[in-house]
């Protein structure tokens, strides 16, 4: 909670490693503001019942003490260290009415801040359950296989390099590559996808992912202390405590406020006094103190930022901090990479084409010949549509000899004793077969061509496929007031192709692209207002440290992702983006609409008081009652509705290691 509020970070329930309150009445100001609150009922109802006033006197004076005890003995702690807050306000205004024989009126000053108070700690301590509850996913044992042994272990006892055996149904205890089985997994907890990701060996299996139909052998690559669910939670955890602009603001406001109330209503008692009743001046410089008070200003922004990272972690998203949050809000450019953002990072042959006299299986079997010991991207990709091909042999693909790299060109080897290459048009003529290159080059595709004893076999195209939800989240963005543009490394026909598909502007997509040029378009953007960058987290880093956003896509289980950007999405989905755009305006104007409150009730009650329009209790009621108001409109940040497109069946599961 924020200090302006009297509430320091050292004393709250984290802090002191007490657990967080599940409900309102376990929240330790709730309770002994109920027990105040009897206490001064009670007192009222002696006074109305005819009783002694000492019996009321009593039950009065007990009531302040009870609720004055959850903030005075802490303001006076702080105050001790020279550090001034809206509890010193609170404590000097029921101090002075005491010394006016208004007990009854203090006591109600403190129990009304007591449970402002206590809502805010639940308010928070309700989000932060939200984000630890990731760990709860996972299970209370876990089965390992240990010298051919299976055996039934506690999670934390497993260690780097032990083989998990997952049953159908089950929960992964930590994060491992499957090394046998194939299965589905649910990852919605983690992630925020609805559709399972379908799983095989050299695939990543995240921690809390719920095990589909088959059995799996996964290799655990993290401990249970280290796995993706504990560092999402602790990296989160850390970032909240960097406070938006907002919060910033509201520290602002609320610490020369404070002091400066306090000389103010010194002046307005003193000047008072000298000039007409001092009893009646003084009284009213007390009121003005508790006018004043900016604890609804304080914990307007606090509130809110808390309950929308929570609500967006829940989806799938990490928000690290309300800088973030607020950054977010302020976005009016979305820059999106090419590859493994508005792509899979998966390319694919989606064409092959034969020369007159050849067939396409024979282009394929010679193509994954020179590439099947390739590290190149479009290698995997090739080597798998052959193996799909017809002639594909069964032991796998056959492999040519005297493989030499051609920088920039391609291959060249010997298959079966006879020369052959594979590389781009113009090294190799594509002869025949122009007109067809050129067609599945404007399509945005890479294209190979392949001989054999220098005559033309074919020609392979390959390309990183459009995620089928791109069209429909441009959309959707552009639809909200966003301006899209697309950066991106690669040629720009094949950028032009996928933007057009896409459904983003010609002249708002930037190709060929490095690193530092990313960064350099993303500052030009700036200049037209607050920009996100979209991006896979580590080859983008650049670019997403230089926007005002940086936002990684596909980040779970990728520790320089989650680092690096400012919001991490954690599935594949490009929809949550939308969605969590949507979510954080939605929740940058809550706050807004609490802090113009918070400051309405300031420069309305400090007049009303002053002229003695509005008493002490008066006061007291509107500004704590104010305070209730901004603490629930701040809670409304955490309901996170389904804004923006929803989420819908994927036209093919992601598998887990894809993008990374």
């Amino acid at each position: 909670m924020s200090d302006a509020c009297g509430c320091d970070a050292e004393e709250s329930a984290d802090a002191t490693g007490e657990p967080a309150p599940a409900r309102l009445w376990e929240v330790r100001e709730i309770r002994f503001a109920g027990v105040a609150a009897a206490l001064l009922g009670a007192g009222y109802g002696a006074g109305w019942a005819g009783a002694p006033d000492a019996l009321g006197l009593v039950l009065t004076t007990a009531a302040l003490a009870v609720a004055g005890w959850t903030f005075v003995p802490g303001t006076l702690r702080r105050l001790a260290r020279g550090r001034i807050g809206v509890g010193t306000l609170m404590t000097v205004a029921a101090v002075g009415a005491v010394a006016l024989g208004e007990v009854g009126e203090a006591a109600m000053l403190a129990v009304l801040y007591t449970i402002a108070e206590g809502l805010e700690e639940y308010s928070v301590a309700r989000a932060r359950r939200g984000l630890r509850a990731l760990l709860d996913l996972v299970p209370a044992k876990a089965t390992v296989l240990r010298a051919g042994v299976q055996r039934d272990v506690d999670p934390a006892a497993i260690v780097v390099g032990d083989t998990l055996v997952v049953r159908p149904g089950e929960r992964l205890a930590t994060d491992g590559t499957v090394t046998s089985g194939r299965s589905a997994l649910d990852t919605s907890a983690i992630t925020g996808e609805s559709v399972p990701v379908a799983v095989g060996p050299d695939d990543e299996a995240l921690a809390g992912s719920i095990n589909g139909a088959g059995a799996l052998e996964v290799a655990v690559t993290a401990t249970a202390a280290d796995n993706s669910l504990a560092r999402i939670v602790s990296i989160v955890e850390a970032e909240q405590s960097r406070r938006g602009t907002g919060q910033r603001l509201a520290d602002r406001v609320a610490r020369p406020l404070v002091p400066g109330v306090m000389i103010a209503a010194a002046l307005i008692a003193a000047v008072g006094s000298f000039l007409g009743d001092p009893v009646t001046w003084i009284e009213r410089a007390l009121v003005v103190l508790v006018a004043a008070s900016p604890c609804a200003l304080a914990i307007s922004v606090p509130v809110t930022v808390v309950a929308a990272i929570g609500a967006a972690t829940k989806h799938g998203t990490l928000v690290k901090g309300g800088a973030a949050l607020e950054a977010m809000g302020r976005v009016r450019t979305v820059a999106l990479d090419k590859t493994g953002t508005l792509t899979r990072n998966r390319p694919t042959v989606i064409e092959t084409v034969a020369a007159p006299g050849h067939t396409r299986e024979e282009v394929l079997v010679v193509a994954s010949a020179l590439e099947a010991r390739s590290e190149h991207p479009l290698a995997s990709a090739i080597v798998a549509a052959a193996a799909n091909s017809a002639d594909s042999p069964p032991h796998g693909p056959e492999r040519a000899t005297d493989v030499e790299s051609v920088v920039g060109s391609g291959l060249t080897g010997s298959l079966r004793g006879r020369a052959v290459r594979l590389g781009r048009p113009g090294w190799l003529d594509p002869g025949t077969l122009a007109a067809e290159v050129a067609r599945m080059q404007r399509s945005g595709a890479t294209v190979v061509l392949v001989e054999r004893d220098t005559t033309l076999l074919g020609a392979i195209a390959v390309r990183d496929e459009l995620r089928p939800e791109a069209p429909d989240v441009v959309a959707s963005l552009r639809g909200s007031g966003y301006r899209v543009v697309m950066l991106t490394g690669d040629n720009a026909a094949t950028a032009a192709a996928l933007a057009t598909r896409a459904g983003i502007d010609a002249d708002a997509v930037h190709a060929a692209l490095r690193p530092e040029d990313k960064a350099r378009a993303v500052e030009d953007l700036r200049r037209g207002g607050p920009v996100a960058m979209v991006g896979d987290g580590v080859n983008d880093a650049p670019a997403l440290a230089t926007a005002d956003l940086g936002v990684a896509m596909g980040a779970a289980g990728t520790d320089v992702a989650i680092e690096t950007a400012d919001v991490a999405l954690m599935g594949e989905d490009l929809r949550h983006l939308p969605r969590v755009l949507a979510h954080a305006r939605r929740s940058r104007s809550i706050m807004w609409q609490s802090v113009g409150l918070s400051l309405a009730i300031i420069v309305g009650l400090m007049p009303l008081a002053l002229l003695g329009v509005l008493g002490l209790a008066a006061v007291v009621l509107v500004h704590e009652v104010a305070e209730v108001l901004v603490i629930g409109n701040g809670i409304r940040a955490g309901r996170n509705p389904r804004l923006g497109l929803e989420t819908g069946p994927q036209a093919t599961p992601v598998p887990a290691s894809a993008g990374r």
